[in-house]
């Protein structure tokens, strides 16, 4: 199917409405709550204890870690948090020897903006998910404006270094009691969306022959169908990922997997599921309730497609660091000039306008204005909270480290609803963080805060528009090549008399793999500005073939799948 001709397209119009919406908060909130008032309370009430709370800064660079990797089984998660520690230290290591070795600000505004491109482009090709690399870029951005002798520095490391120890250990103790606790919320959630699937085909389009949607995909609900269809196939994905994150197989987890077969069954036939069948199932996996039952014995090739799959999938970090240039390009121009201005306007903290630039990054222009429009209103509400709470702070040390201990809760207990409502704790928390070397005038502090908000924000997007991301479209092509090979690759082995013990289990989930993929880029190209007419058309039929050809093989390989979930 030819695409349409290219053409350079104009600027889309910048979204308002919705952008302040709040979301229903994620499942497990209360985690990284409370995991890093624990991480960060500890260090910081012992240093209150000796009487060295001005060494806070250094401490909290290790316990900030525990915000980390909370939807990762725990042995990937282990190693997840080992590595955002040694990224941490190293971050931190490079900003003390820059502030000791030299006092001009212009440089060490120039250092931060290398290092917040370095933590973009690291956590973005990582994928080590939220709180992504704002917390790296506050924290190194603070150390090189924190005065500092080169001999100082060691020791300012290991004070790190045993706070992240210890987050560490905060990270991982959820294990000890339920040691298979993110990879049954993962089911649980996939389990979810294939039920809200089965029940939107049921009342939305008519689903078609092998379980494509038929006539009227075009109007709205037809397209509402297919975000449903998007959003439940890219949660099966995250689940089977949760899984295969570890080579180790036990019955726990194999029980799982039986249970994520059932909701790619349900994605293949909807007609033939029962969505309360699914609902059940996914709330029995709340708590520490046993994993449902689903009959093992005809699921061995379909276990056995996961082994295959286990043996074969080595993610490529190269081949995602093409596409991150653009936005370690504009993560480092924008925080420099950021930096710059809030400097030539004679704010004390420049790295604060640094910051907030660095905040705003997404995947698209549209995403990264709209987190600009979150990260301006929360700072200023954020701003106001600060003024009523620090006389109360300013009570004594005990009370600001108490008062910055709520505002992390506070802050990943709400950031979940949106972005700006988090940042309503996080600003005050900023703000009272500067002051555990020493009381400050609050007026003058929030004069700084509220522009250095304001520079980071307007010259940070201006940076974005600035470096075009002009091969997004390219990227559209190379996922519709990459979902037509898998989608080939799977139709080869349906034709096959006999394909190869899990080869049609491992071909599945690679072709649903590659379709997450597509509509991720997709989405991702779609709020670029300055770029060529995107292949709409053709990504949503490579969508619905793909999705034909993977119900296919469900019809295929296992029709005794069908008939369990009518049962």
């Amino acid at each position: 199917m030819s695409s349409a001709r290219p053409r350079h397209a104009r600027p889309r119009r910048l979204p308002l409405a919705g952008v302040l919406r709040l979301g229903r908060p994620s499942d497990i909130w209360f985690k990284p709550a409370l995991s890093v008032v624990v991480a960060v309370g500890v260090p910081n009430l012992t240093l209150l204890a000796l009487g060295r709370l001005d060494l806070a800064l250094y401490s909290m660079a290790g316990s900030l870690c525990a915000l980390y990797a909370h939807n990762l089984p725990y042995a990937a998660r282990g190693r997840a948090l080992a590595m955002v520690v040694l990224g941490m230290l190293a971050s931190v290591a490079i900003a003390l020897v820059a502030a000791s070795l030299t006092s001009c600000v212009a440089v060490l505004v120039g250092v931060g903006a290398l290092l917040a491109a370095a933590q973009k482009a690291a956590t973005d090709v990582t994928r080590i998910g939220p709180p992504g690399p704002v917390i790296f870029t506050f924290i190194s951005s603070a150390s090189l404006f924190a005065p500092q002798m080169l001999g100082q520095v060691p020791g300012h490391l290991v004070l790190a270094a045993a706070a992240g120890a210890w987050a560490w250990l905060v990270g991982m103790a959820p294990g000890l009691l339920r040691p298979h606790g993110p990879e049954r919320r993962a089911t649980a959630r996939a389990l979810n969306a294939a039920a809200a699937y089965v029940e939107a085909s049921v009342t939305g389009p008519v689903t078609g022959p092998g379980g494509g949607t038929g006539a009227g995909t075009g109007s709205g609900a037809g397209m509402a169908h297919e975000r449903v269809r998007a959003a439940a196939a890219a949660a099966v994905h995250a689940a089977w990922q949760s899984l295969l994150a570890t080579g180790a197989r036990p019955e726990p987890r194999r029980a799982l997997e039986r249970l994520l077969v059932r909701a790619e069954v349900a994605l293949a036939a909807p007609a033939d599921t029962d969505p309360a069948r699914l609902r059940s199932w996914a709330r029995d996996l709340r708590g520490t309730n046993l994993v449902p039952h689903v009959a093992a014995g005809r699921d061995a090739d379909e276990l056995l497609g996961v082994e295959v799959e286990l043996a074969t999938n080595k993610g490529r970090l190269s081949s995602r660091l093409g596409p991150l240039l653009p936005l370690a390009l504009r993560t480092a121009l924008g925080c420099a000039l950021a930096g710059y201005v809030s400097l030539a306007l004679g704010v004390g903290r420049p790295y604060w306008a640094l910051v907030t630039a660095a905040s705003l990054y997404q995947a698209n222009i549209t995403l990264t204005w709209s987190r600009g429009v979150q990260r301006v209103v929360g700072n200023l509400v954020g701003v106001l909270l600060f003024a009523a709470v620090a006389p109360l702070a300013h009570l004594g040390p005990a009370a600001l480290v108490l008062c910055c201990l709520a505002f992390n809760f506070g802050a990943e207990a709400l950031i979940t609803r949106n972005y700006w409502l988090g940042s309503i704790c996080v600003t005050p928390m900023a703000l009272l963080i500067t002051e555990f070397t020493g009381f400050q005038e609050p007026g003058g502090l929030i004069a700084d805060r509220i522009v250095d908000t304001l520079v980071g924000a307007f010259v940070g997007f201006v940076a974005a528009v600035a470096v075009t991301n002009r091969r997004a479209g390219d990227r559209i092509e190379d996922a519709l090549d990459t979902v037509e090979h898998a989608r080939e690759h799977a139709a080869r082995l349906i034709a096959a008399e006999c394909p190869g013990p899990g080869a049609l289990q491992s071909a599945r989930r690679r072709l649903a793999a590659a379709l997450v993929e597509l509509r991720a880029t997709a989405d991702a190209a779609a709020g670029e500005w300055w770029q060529r007419a995107l292949p709409q058309e053709r990504v949503m039929h490579a969508e619905r073939s793909g999705h034909r050809t993977l119900a296919a093989t469900v019809r295929r390989q296992r029709p005794h799948l069908l008939e369990d979930a009518q049962a």
